[in-house]
């Protein structure tokens, strides 16, 4: 079996995650998503716990390469910082909203799964300290909880956008907030 055909089963499971949550995944239908023959998933992972370490790490590596500080725009501003928090949420909930879910529906399932969980948190906190040097330096005062109450709406927002009102303006909260913490 070919890299290529383990790539095309970690996609095929993120997608069945994002659209049919964890109790959805299985080696059958992710074969099935995937468009493959049966069996070839299992080839790859021999289990279910693989398949979900699999894929979180397919998760976690996807966002590392879509989202690299190194190929971002730098922000000194706080309008840089509001345009592109505003800018990161829409992406994760407009054209990888799929992997969102599916992020999403991992870290409620493996919350207390020291293991298969921690890479998903190790991504979580290497984005906070990617954000945590962009707030620092904007000039805001006390990073550390800005940092995190920034992340926490944005989050509250992409969850609101992907489950209750995908119209949802992201921007007068994202700018309110991040204003009140430069003022302060």
């Amino acid at each position: 079996m070919t890299a290529a055909t383990r790539e095309r089963a970690l996609d095929a499971a993120v997608e069945v995650l994002g659209a049919d949550g964890v109790r959805a995944l299985s080696h059958a239908r992710v074969d099935q998503r995937a468009g493959l023959p049966p069996g070839s998933t299992s080839n790859w992972f021999r289990t279910r716990r693989a398949l979900l370490a699999g894929v979180v790490d397919w998760i976690a590596e996807r966002e590392r390469a879509d989202f690299d500080p190194g190929s971002m725009p730098e922000i000194t501003g706080v309008d840089a910082l509001v345009d592109g928090l505003c800018a990161m949420t829409e992406v994760q909930a407009g054209p990888f909203a799929t992997r969102t879910r599916a992020r999403y529906a991992l870290f409620l399932e493996l919350a207390g799964d020291a293991e298969l969980g921690e890479p998903l948190r190790q991504q979580r906190r290497a984005f906070e300290r990617w954000t945590e040097r962009i707030v620092t330096a904007v000039g805001i005062v006390d990073p550390v909880p800005a940092t995190r109450a920034l992340m926490g709406l944005c989050d509250g927002l992409l969850l609101h956008r992907l489950t209750v009102d995908p119209g949802l303006d992201l921007r007068p909260a994202v700018e309110r907030a991040v204003r009140a913490f430069a003022a302060s």
